[in-house]
């Protein structure tokens, strides 16, 4: 079989036209890079999707948190009338107010993913390698913790201020806002690595991939040279044979 041949059937059932430095140096030195490359996107991606599933923890704890905030300015509200009610009735009111802030501080100190905790402060910011060069992406997690939001010491029973609740409400709400930014923005950063993965595939794969209809023409162009090649030898054997008859007779 020639050497032509061989790199046929090579080809043909590798799927690929290069397949070693010897076939095509520079160009394999250019996929390897382009695949180096992809790969980083493909992890970029995932390393994106990762963080929407932290940012919806957060965001689903925050909602949480929000709905409890609003139960206690519902309450607050109600003692501000505090005319009407007597001090044990104010203070049914607080232990129930009690009873949410430590729920909002058990939500804030054990929402976690993976083992780490996103609301108690510990994960202010948090480095996602989006991209291939292992950077791209800055998350910023919410201190949720009761002295944060303001209302560590909020009681009804001792004069107190709505406005504490309000403002605690309203950094609740931007930093779910602010997580919505996020998520849509590694949304885009999913969406944009994979096209340039794609993008990336298919250079690779112009310049690597074996063409079987280009690959096949050639095996039988190249099979068709060796059965000439083997019949002219074949020919020029029986001929020089035929000589040497002739000279042995003679």
């Amino acid at each position: 079989m020639s050497m032509n041949i061989s790199t046929n059937y090579r080809n043909l059932s590798s799927g690929y036209k290069i397949n070693s430095a010897a076939d095509d140096a520079a160009g394999l030195s250019i996929t390897q890079k382009m695949e180096t490359e992809k790969n980083g996107y493909d992890i970029g991606v995932e390393n994106a999707e990762k963080g929407n599933s932290v940012l919806n923890v957060a965001d689903g704890a925050l909602g949480s948190i929000y709905d409890s905030l609003s139960r206690i300015r519902e309450l607050g509200i109600q003692a501000s009338n505090s005319a009407i009610y007597s001090k044990d009735e104010l203070q049914m009111m607080q232990d129930e107010i009690d009873q949410i802030k430590q729920g909002i501080a058990d939500v804030a100190k054990n929402t976690q993913f993976n083992g780490l905790k996103l609301l108690d402060g510990s994960m202010a910011d948090m480095e996602l390698a989006t991209n291939p060069h292992g950077i791209g992406h800055e998350m910023e997690m919410m201190n949720a913790s009761l002295e944060e939001l303001g209302i560590a010491d909020f009681d009804v029973t001792k004069s107190f201020n709505l406005d504490d609740i309000d403002n605690a409400l309203k950094k609740v709400s931007s930093a779910q806002s602010s997580i919505g930014a996020q998520s849509n923005r590694l949304a885009y950063t999913v969406m944009n690595n994979q096209y340039a993965s794609y993008n990336l595939d298919s250079a690779i794969s112009s310049m690597k991939d074996t063409d079987m209809f280009e690959e096949m023409s050639d095996l039988q162009k190249n099979s068709i040279l060796e059965q000439v090649q083997i019949a002219m030898q074949k020919k020029r054997m029986e001929e020089e044979e035929q000589k040497r008859q002739i000279i042995q007779v003679n």
